[in-house]
């Protein structure tokens, strides 16, 4: 056999013209997240760590996990942050060994002006459809937000 069964998709099941078109939309906007963030010298991995951090401080191994990236590919990430003043570290007094990551003020500002950057760009490109899609473009966006906060809150369940 040439091709293999996953588990999500099987050669006799094939997604819908929809679902295939919100792939390839998914893929594009993370293109242009990119671009936005250009100006403020942020990579969209930057700006999910920053985006987790404002949640609270936390630990690598739960950065890593919320992220799924590796620990060391979190140490990298958190190494240029800390070098531009955007987030410190600090020892666990009661374990040493663990070393909380925790948003800086120039930290909290950065990201909201990543947020907005972000957000301008994505009105920017909306604004091509009739007004009527503007709105329901962005309303189905925010519930994607939604729908990936509910998946993460579920898998985080289930460790």
């Amino acid at each position: 056999m040439f091709f293999r069964e996953t588990k999500h998709v099987s050669l006799k099941q094939s997604p819908s013209r929809t679902a295939l078109e919100a792939a390839q939309a998914a893929t594009r906007l993370a293109r242009q997240v990119a671009l936005a963030l250009g100006d403020l010298d942020l990579s969209p991995s930057q700006y999910r760590l920053l985006l987790f951090l404002s949640e609270g401080n936390a630990a690598a191994s739960a950065v890593a996990g919320r992220l799924a990236v590796s620990r060391p590919s979190v140490t990298a990430l958190a190494d240029g942050l800390e070098k531009r003043g955007l987030l410190q570290r600090k020892s666990d007094p009661a374990d040493r060994r663990k070393v909380a990551h925790e948003l800086t003020e120039a930290g909290r500002e950065i990201l909201a002006a990543a947020d907005i950057a972000v957000a301008d760009h994505i009105v920017q490109i909306a604004s091509h459809l009739d007004a009527d899609q503007v709105d329901e473009a962005l309303a189905g966006l925010a519930l994607w937000n939604h729908a990936l906060t509910l998946a993460r809150g579920q898998r985080e369940a289930q460790r």
